[in-house]
């Protein structure tokens, strides 16, 4: 095994190994509204669901080198709202296009060709072309040297068309094709997919979509 102290080692070298090995990460496409109304887009991998009771996500997200904070960040702590859009293959180069570097006064969406639309709970509107959008209020945050870390509380949810069955509350997986980071640039998609074990609980894999 290769053993590597992490109190040896700078932050960077950290991230650069944390971020390569926790993979996939799923990919959280953030709205907010800018101080003059202005919606901000930017993708983040730092993200996941912390629990459901309050229903509550992670996001986290990495101060700049000069202390300043992204957009994203200062958004959410001037308005406490912000809406997570989970990002599929269908629209993954204008996820990838939204972390481009943008003036304030200028919004990621129409730059990518992507479509707002109001949301129902929260100011900054939702992405017409997510297959899913979490609208959320700020319930908490913690800071690092390095972060901040916001704690959204989820307070409503648009899903595509054919995903979610309500009566059952199951989402139609073989329907659903949302793409994760990977290390470095690269992503991957989430085909692949097999069960391990079924209602006998033996040992046979079963492809997700014969399930």
């Amino acid at each position: 095994m290769t053993e590597v102290d992490f109190s040896q080692i700078t932050a960077y070298q950290r991230y650069k190994l944390m971020a390569s090995l926790i993979v996939p990460r799923p990919i959280a496409l953030v709205t907010t509204l800018g101080p003059h109304g202005v919606v901000n887009a930017a993708p983040f991998s730092m993200f996941n669901m912390v629990g459901e009771d309050p229903p509550i996500v992670m996001l986290s997200i990495n101060r700049l080198q000069d202390a300043h904070l992204k957009d994203t960040a200062a958004n959410i702590l001037a308005r406490g709202e912000f809406v997570v859009h989970m990002t599929d293959e269908a629209m993954v180069q204008q996820m990838h296009g939204c972390g481009e570097s943008f003036p304030p006064d200028i919004s990621e969406l129409d730059q990518v060709g992507l479509t707002a639309t109001p949301s129902h709970c929260v100011a900054p509107p939702r992405i017409v072309q997510a297959p899913v959008a979490f609208e959320c209020v700020l319930h908490d945050k913690m800071e690092t040297p390095s972060r901040i870390v916001f704690i959204g509380e989820i307070k409503w949810l648009s899903v595509r068309d054919g995903l979610v069955d309500t009566a059952a509350w199951r989402v139609h997986l073989q329907n659903y094709h949302p793409v994760g980071r990977f290390g470095a640039s690269f992503y991957v998609t989430s085909r692949d997919r097999f069960a391990v074990g079924d209602a006998s609980q033996s040992t046979r894999t079963t492809p997700i979509d014969e399930l």
